[in-house]
């Protein structure tokens, strides 16, 4: 199977030097025009390699957000950056694991990219499998907030973001349901949180269609049950220390 490079660059002589060498290298090029759409292939597994420029807003958050994804999933990691801080050190602090200077040179992209390709291939042998993952978005008042799921139940999910959730009750969120392209959309009360970032989410409100895409999607992948195992997802992990709505643990109890 080809290998991919998601490439989130506006730079045009970057742009050209990374162009050569991935076709030098065999490996189909897709230029991202937002972050969004960078992640989106990220989370849906269309890359193998993500690339992406830190002189762009909003870079280092890409990568923080692919670095969230286990080994099984998680592509190589490369930013394009200037040798001048803070440039640099916010590449090394998001989680990249390879940093191209500018100017490019051909032949250094190219020692980048295979060193990435083997270190990406030596962890996903080392690793075990994982339930495939989802980019979520929570509208929030401060505005919207990017999350990686972690379980997806029938009554909520668990996710994990690169900064804390808010308790709030009421939070709009969205997401695709992973291995489909249906988008699950409704409002969901944020039930616990960490420091760390991770956070419970308890369905709130739904749309009957939304609710039964859920439960079809749920039931394909041998998860849709009644029992305590549906709920338990929604626990917070316990090493985490976490803040926790004491109104909902009465919902939770009625859930199991």
């Amino acid at each position: 199977m080809r290998q991919s490079a998601a490439v989130l660059c506006h730079d045009k002589r970057s742009q050209q030097t990374l162009t050569t060498t991935l076709e030098d290298l065999g490996i189909e090029q897709t230029d991202c025009r937002s972050q969004q759409e960078a992640l989106e292939l990220v989370t849906t597994g269309r890359c193998s390699i993500l690339i992406v420029d830190f002189d762009l807003p909003g870079a280092a958050e890409v990568i923080r957000m692919a670095n969230l994804l286990p080994p099984s999933q998680k592509p190589a990691l490369i930013a394009v950056a200037t040798r001048a801080w803070p440039g640099t050190g916010q590449a090394f602090q998001s989680g990249a694991s390879r940093i191209l200077y500018r100017p490019l040179e051909a032949d250094v992209v190219k020692d980048a990219i295979k060193a990435g390709r083997k270190s990406m291939k030596t962890n996903r042998r080392q690793s075990a499998r994982y339930e495939a993952k989802t980019l979520i978005y929570l509208e929030l008042e401060t505005g919207t907030v990017s999350a990686i799921s972690i379980d997806i139940g029938e009554h909520g999910l668990a996710l994990q973001s690169t900064e804390p959730v808010p308790m709030n009750s009421n939070v709009e969120f969205r997401c695709v349901l992973p291995g489909t392209d249906i988008t699950l959309h409704g409002h969901a009360d944020v039930i616990w949180a960490s420091d760390q970032g991770r956070a419970g989410l308890f369905f709130s409100k739904m749309s009957s269609t939304a609710r039964k895409n859920l439960n079809h999607w749920l039931h394909k992948r041998g998860n849709h049950n009644k029992d305590k195992h549906a709920v338990r997802d929604l626990l917070p992990p316990a090493e985490d220390h976490v803040s926790f709505a004491a109104s909902h643990e009465e919902v939770l109890a009625e859930a199991e």
